[in-house]
């Protein structure tokens, strides 16, 4: 039965014989757009004018080879099926032109059914694969329309359109997660505007939305774009202040917020002089979690509210020490390695199908000799603002490979650890040279190194990102995607990118369990790595219901503090070398001796 014209297939036909072109083009042009070409240059020239389903190509013609020409057309396009034509009846040259890329292999002289069979599984294949990559491309599309839908019904606020609690609490512990990875300082901030109840009681409720919404507007003008700008109930805002050099910074920006309500607001008819109070809390300082650290920016809200309001005030009452003491410390940390200050934590990962712990994510801290124990938040952003970081950087990698070398020789073996790497660091040009250096000199397997990268490390140029990691593949180690679902990385571009590892965002983690919009990205960006032939990682478990999900859901591997926090290196060593899975019997997950 012949095709309609709207579904006939691109056939592309190649042979220095004119009557074998012929012959093949009458056979197939009553159901597909047939085109000849009598040498592999002519082809190619074709090629790159026109999309082509099929290719039917002799192997052994003047110039160009057909077998060069099969490699030509699966790299420009992978889509195209090949089948190759030859006189030579040898099995070695129907292997090699399979190995080549065809799809299939015909030999001279050829019978009619034989092409004919021959010609519909090849179209057949390419359908299917035609069809697989629509399916990727609508699905994707999907999820970005599903991901707009759900943060634009559950995350925003309908009057002033800022993030609601709901999604600046999401955000929050996504940035904690980064500052603890040692890539920013941290300030969570509540603003109440002083007045407003007395306001809305008198000019009525009209007035005071508009109010509000003016508020919303000012603080985003005020504030950087990068900035979290939050309503959390009628005059209560918040802010999540990231990328800061120092508490001097936090001041300074404080000042801002404050001095941004002083302009008169103007309704019709009325002048209204606001004022605000401002409470802030820091990460570590003040807390180490989201509940903390809102809890703790709300006391000094309301402390800063008590004293008369038109102020900020932090939760430390100390904090203006702890700024003093900062001065002195960048150039204290240029002599923190020198001196064995720093120090590398481990969080178990554990693989999801038998809950045993199968890696760890490194993660520094900074024993100060006088200010005591100082988490990354407190030194990193120092450390990327200048070389600093690169010098770090080459401490963890050594420092990680030699622990972990000293573990093998312990007896620890299959163990994989987790490094973060900087987009600084990543983008430096000996980073190659680095990596290799630590690797030798520890002489450890390098597939046990997995480099951990974020999103935004990978959006340069695509070309020499992609000569990166292939070259850090080639060295033998593993490479996965950091927060993964947080930035703009397309499904498509990491499709050529040699990842082995996809960490799912622990924001999704987090709304999985009571969202079925989340749970549903969550199962769509499982399906896919998968599909991509890479695994899972969950982030940030905590709960046991999140743990169930996500076996349900065949991810292949968690961590979090629903298992355990970063453990210092002995602590971690003895829990590893247990060789005890977790039980999921009890609240909290505890180590099970068999």
């Amino acid at each position: 039965m012949s095709q309609s014209p709207a579904t006939k297939h691109e056939v592309l036909i190649i042979d220095d014989d004119e009557q074998i072109r012929h012959l093949l083009g009458d056979l197939l042009a009553m159901d597909h757009h047939c085109d000849m070409a009598s040498s592999a240059e002519d082809a190619m020239q074709m090629l790159e004018a026109k999309k082509f389903d099929l290719v039917l190509s002799d192997i052994n013609m003047g110039g160009i080879s057909g077998l060069e020409l099969v490699r030509y057309v699966v790299r420009k396009n992978p889509e195209t099926v090949v089948i190759m034509i030859s006189a030579q009846q040898t099995i070695e040259t129907a292997i090699e032109a399979m190995r080549a890329g065809a799809f299939d292999y015909i030999t001279k002289p050829f019978a009619i059914p034989h092409v004919e069979a021959a010609v519909s599984r090849a179209l057949s294949h390419h359908d299917l694969l035609e069809a697989k990559h629509r399916y990727e491309n609508e699905l994707e599309e999907l999820v970005r329309e599903r991901t707009a839908e759900v943060e634009r019904l559950a995350y925003f606020d309908q009057l002033t359109k800022l993030p609601n609690r709901s999604l600046f609490e999401d955000r929050l512990t996504q940035a904690i997660k980064q500052a603890e990875a040692a890539d920013q300082m941290l300030a969570s901030v509540l603003l109440r505007v002083d007045g407003f109840q007395e306001i809305s009681k008198t000019l009525g409720h009209a007035i005071s939305d508009r109010l509000l919404q003016e508020v919303a507007t000012r603080l985003n003008q005020t504030m950087a774009e990068r900035t979290t700008v939050a309503r959390f109930e009628s005059d209560e805002f918040a802010l999540l202040l990231t990328d800061m050099a120092g508490p001097e910074m936090v001041v300074e920006t404080l000042r801002k917020i404050v001095e941004s309500m002083k302009p008169t607001f103007v309704f019709d008819e009325h002048e209204l002089y606001l004022t605000a109070s401002v409470g802030v809390s820091l990460f570590a300082v003040d807390g180490n979690d989201t509940v903390k650290l809102l809890k703790h920016a709300g006391v000094a809200l309301n402390r800063a509210t008590s004293s008369g309001g038109n102020c900020y005030q932090f939760y430390r009452a100390d904090m203006n020490a702890l700024a003093i003491k900062r001065l002195g410390l960048e150039a204290e940390l240029r002599r923190a390695v020198a001196n064995d200050e720093l120090r590398l934590y481990y969080q178990p990962q554990l693989e999801l199908s038998s809950l045993r712990i199968v890696g760890a994510e490194a993660l520094i801290r900074w024993q100060h000799p006088r200010l005591g124990f100082l988490a990354p938040v407190e030194f990193i952003p120092m450390a990327e603002d200048s070389d600093l970081i690169l010098l770090i950087g080459e401490w963890v990698l050594r420092t990680a490979c030699n622990q972990l070398a000293e573990w093998n020789r312990a007896g620890l073996h299959h163990l994989r650890i987790g490094l973060n790497v900087s987009p600084r660091q990543f983008q430096e040009k000996d980073f190659r040279l680095i990596v290799a250096r630590s690797l030798a000199e520890s002489a450890i397997d390098p597939s046990a190194i997995e480099l951990e990268i974020t999103e935004t490390s990978i959006m340069g140029p695509a070309n020499e990102i992609v000569t990166l990691l292939r070259d850090l593949k080639e060295m033998g180690l593993s490479i996965a995607i950091d927060d993964f679902g947080m930035g703009y990385s397309s499904l498509s571009y990491l499709k050529r990118l040699p990842i082995d590892m996809l960490k799912i965002d622990r924001t999704f983690v987090n709304d999985s369990t009571n969202d079925s919009g989340a749970a549903s990205l969550v199962l769509t960006i499982i399906t896919l790595a998968h599909n991509l032939r890479m695994k899972v990682m969950a982030e940030g478990v905590e709960t046991e219901d999140q743990l169930q999900l996500l076996r349900t859901l065949k991810c292949d591997e968690a961590q979090g503090f629903l298992f355990d926090r970063p453990l210092e290196p002995q602590a971690f060593f003895l829990k590893a070398m247990s060789a005890a899975p977790y039980s999921e019997t009890e609240t909290q997950l505890t180590l099970v001796h068999l």
